[in-house]
């Protein structure tokens, strides 16, 4: 469920960049009386996602827009299916149609490329997360995305979590370092994960009792072998160059975790319209 602060907050900006100072051409041509009715279409196959914020685009222009859905977050749609029916001023869901549906859209994309990614390995145990390469101010409307698409979120901020990577190891001047300074500044109740690229810092990270253990960008059989060494001591993460062709060969490694940065930060956008009837 979708918290109205959030997303209201992230409607309006959006809808004081397409319109500045108004609508001057819908404002020309469209009086002000004049009621339409208008259908969403689905133009290409996906997973929906997002319609809430799609509805509230309008309702915060107008609250006596109605609205008849066919279809729910998480639905699949085939090209040519109609997600809602609405009706309202004229005036009204011509301003609010690109926000809205660039905000559909993006959504159902992330949705989309999720289900297909979550699909490829449904029979094993490795989870499908995304991460923190997210577009600026939509991060919260992703990562739901993401959820309806049937993926787990990482770490929502830098706030929430602790993932200590090359960049921090090399500050602190090794693993154990950056993990104990860690260690002796946050609740106990918060896990602390170490980003490695060699076996050697597997081991460091173990010896460090590390709670989750990234394996960054490494091939197959030396995954296998973190895997072996770590041995259930700690979560493990895969991440880097994670494609839907090499996920499942990734999953069969025997890591808990995949993490995916392409599910949100170079998505196609689902193909939907609205059209005026």
């Amino acid at each position: 469920m979708l918290d109205k602060l959030y997303i209201d907050n992230i409607i309006m900006n959006a809808l004081k960049e397409d319109m500045p100072h108004g609508d001057i051409t819908t404002d020309s041509i469209i009086s002000a009386s004049s009621v339409s009715e208008a259908v969403i279409i689905a133009k290409e196959e996906g997973i929906i996602a997002g319609l809430d914020v799609f509805e509230r685009v309008f309702t915060l222009l107008d609250d006596k827009v109605e609205f008849k859905r066919y279809k729910q977050d998480g639905d699949k749609v085939l090209k040519g299916d109609i997600i809602i029916e609405m009706k309202g001023k004229t005036k009204v869901l011509l301003k609010g149609e690109r926000t809205a549906l660039n905000i559909l859209q993006r959504m159902s994309g992330i949705a989309t490329i999720t289900n297909k990614f979550c699909k490829e390995i449904e029979d094993l145990p490795a989870k499908i997360v995304d991460t923190r390469k997210t577009t600026p101010s939509l991060r919260y409307l992703e990562k739901y995305a993401v959820r309806i698409g049937g993926g787990t979120n990482h770490r929502y901020c830098l706030s929430d979590g602790v993932l200590i990577k090359d960049n921090h190891i090399k500050a602190a001047g090794g693993i154990k370092n950056a993990v104990d300074m860690v260690r002796n500044k946050i609740p106990h109740t918060i896990k602390i994960e170490v980003e490695t690229e060699t076996l050697e810092q597997v081991q460091e990270a173990l010896d460090a009792k590390a709670d989750i253990i990234m394996l960054d960008n490494m091939d197959n059989d030396k995954m296998k072998e973190a895997v072996k060494l770590i041995n259930k001591r700690a979560l493990v993460e895969a991440s880097g160059n994670v494609s839907i062709n090499n996920v499942r060969e990734i999953a069969l490694t025997g890591v808990d975790i995949i993490s995916v940065g392409k599910l949100t930060h170079s998505v196609n956008a689902l193909d939907i319209s609205m059209k005026i009837r």
